[in-house]
């Protein structure tokens, strides 16, 4: 009996073990969380939706922020996740070709803007047009932050925006580039980089930082947030909150914080 006692209580702790490693408590281990992969640009408003959502049915998130680039490539590799918001058609693209979500849940979401922006406190008086001097708004050694021109989408819309306007050949040797636009933000806000370009969103999330002038419309591809469940989600709450993110109810957090919610 004692040598039966000994087998059973070693076995409930080694369970108590692998619980504790894992972060899961008996309590909570038949919950499961949706988990969220989306754009660094979305995090205010998808906080403020996902808190909303999480208040009104009980369910819980679990948001991961990062360009759309990196969390593309998670997704490839094969992360658990349930659903992918991006900040551009290709990188949803490029999942969609590897069969990496359910096509018909895909939806453009939402539309943004980009801005050029500088430090509050920055004295500039500059209109963002045809052939306008970024170069010497920049100074002597001032830096243009922005995402990454290669991979980050509102990087790629910025060199793209600025190439229509005929300035990226006299600012390329000058830009700063982030690992997604939130840090582009950042590098502004704490005066590291006099101006950046990001979205109208990012910048009206941070005081330390103004508008100084939109990119127009057709200088760039249309920005677009498409979303969708991932292939591999089999959490039936996932849908469920996609439904909301796309309902009356969630449509004022995205309006705050300035995106235009397409669906």
């Amino acid at each position: 009996m004692r040598a039966s006692r000994r087998v059973f209580g070693a076995a409930l702790a080694a369970a108590a073990l692998v619980m504790a490693l894992s972060g899961t408590r008996p309590a909570d281990a038949q919950s499961k969380d949706v988990v969220i992969l989306a754009a660094a640009s979305l995090k205010n408003a998808l906080d403020d939706a996902s808190a909303a959502w999480n208040k009104q049915t009980g369910k819980s998130t679990k948001i991961s922020y990062a360009s759309s680039s990196v969390l593309a490539k998670q997704i490839e590799s094969g992360i658990p996740a349930d659903i992918f918001i991006s900040a551009d058609i290709p990188w949803m693209d490029y999942v969609a070709e590897r069969k990496l979500i359910k096509a018909p849940s895909r939806v453009d979401f939402l539309g943004n803007q980009i801005v050029l922006i500088a430090a509050k406190d920055f004295k500039l008086d500059l209109k963002v047009e045809k052939g306008f001097n970024l170069r010497a708004a920049l100074g002597n050694d001032g830096r243009l932050a922005m995402g990454n021109v290669d991979a980050v989408p509102a990087g790629k819309y910025g060199k793209a925006a600025l190439e229509s306007l005929g300035v990226w050949p006299s600012v390329a040797d000058r830009v700063a580039q982030a690992e997604n636009v939130r840090m582009a933000l950042t590098l502004v806000s704490r005066g590291e980089a006099p101006l950046g370009i990001v979205y109208k969103t990012d910048a009206a999330s941070d005081p330390n930082v103004r508008i100084v002038g939109a990119f127009p419309d057709g200088s760039h591809p249309p920005i677009v947030y498409p979303m969708a469940l991932l292939a591999t989600s089999t959490n039936p709450d996932a849908l469920a909150f996609v439904d909301y993110l796309k309902s009356p109810a969630a449509k004022p957090f995205f309006d705050k914080q300035g995106f235009t919610v397409l669906k």
